[in-house]
């Protein structure tokens, strides 16, 4: 299976739709990919607190809409970052966007851990409550998580739980925190024995540089690729097989005890 993630550059001279018109051509650009991933809140970007209100949109609004005839347009299943997403009854949600090669939105997730303390995302969204897993064609199930869930392990247990075999993190990662953002990915890959495709922002926005630096790492917890600072599209190709060839040569997960889906005695 060949991923392509796609480190895009928000800047703030850049409107947002232009970006994502621009962003829509660069997914066209990825025929020949089965699984191509954006970064979290890229048309607006992730440190805009002050443009979210302003930005919010429906799962299917236009961001959706730009993007979803690209992802047809190139045949390829599209996880399209995430949006500012807001819901019926007015709430702000950080909601990334599945999408199948039919242009179809095939999953949504809302982010489950706010960043901010007591300020920004934290304090102007509500928060996920349910991990989401996407099983795409090939053998080869999703699990959901964006950015600061990345720092919250027990979210990736949850979604192994449920069956995950390569876990998708879109970000804004901060580039004063880079080293954090390359070891956090590499841990949920070694304790989880599944592959990270963790998809960064490239460039500065509302005065926060990107850490930039997307990463694909193996079950094993080996680095496939890493980008640069810059904006880029990172391709791999990834063995779903690995997973469980990894699981099964070295069966860690069997020897869990605390959270366990089903006890079992040894």
């Amino acid at each position: 299976m060949r991923a392509s993630l796609m480190q895009i550059a928000v800047e703030e001279d850049e409107s947002v739709e232009s970006r994502r018109q621009r962003v829509a051509a660069l997914v066209r650009d990825q025929r020949g990919a089965d699984l191509v991933v954006l970064p979290e809140l890229w048309p607006v970007g992730a440190f805009a607190y002050r443009q979210f209100d302003a930005e919010a949109e429906t799962p299917t609004g236009p961001t959706y809409a730009a993007v979803a005839d690209a992802a047809r347009d190139a045949g390829v299943w599209l996880h399209a970052g995430s949006v500012v997403e807001r819901a019926g009854d007015g709430t702000l949600y950080n909601t990334s966007l599945v999408i199948a090669p039919t242009g179809e939105l095939a999953a949504t997730y809302r982010k489950i851990h706010r960043f901010g303390f007591d300020t920004g995302e934290a304090v102007m969204m509500g928060a996920g409550t349910e991990p989401v897993t996407v099983p795409l064609p090939g053998d080869l199930t999703l699990g959901l998580a964006t950015c600061y869930d990345l720092r919250f392990p027990e979210l990736f247990r949850s979604l192994v739980d449920q069956g995950a075999e390569a876990l998708v993190v879109p970000a804004g990662w901060p580039a004063r925190r880079r080293e954090h953002w390359t070891l956090l990915a590499r841990a949920r890959a070694v304790e989880n024995q599944s592959y990270v495709l963790a998809c960064g922002t490239a460039g500065t926005h509302a005065g926060v540089e990107q850490a930039g630096h997307s990463i694909v790492v193996g079950p094993w917890g080996d680095v496939l690729a890493e980008a640069g600072p810059g904006e880029e599209v990172l391709t791999v190709d990834i063995d779903p097989e690995a997973v469980a060839r990894t699981r099964e040569v070295f069966p860690a997960l069997k020897d869990r005890r605390l959270g366990l889906a089903a006890p079992h005695d040894r």
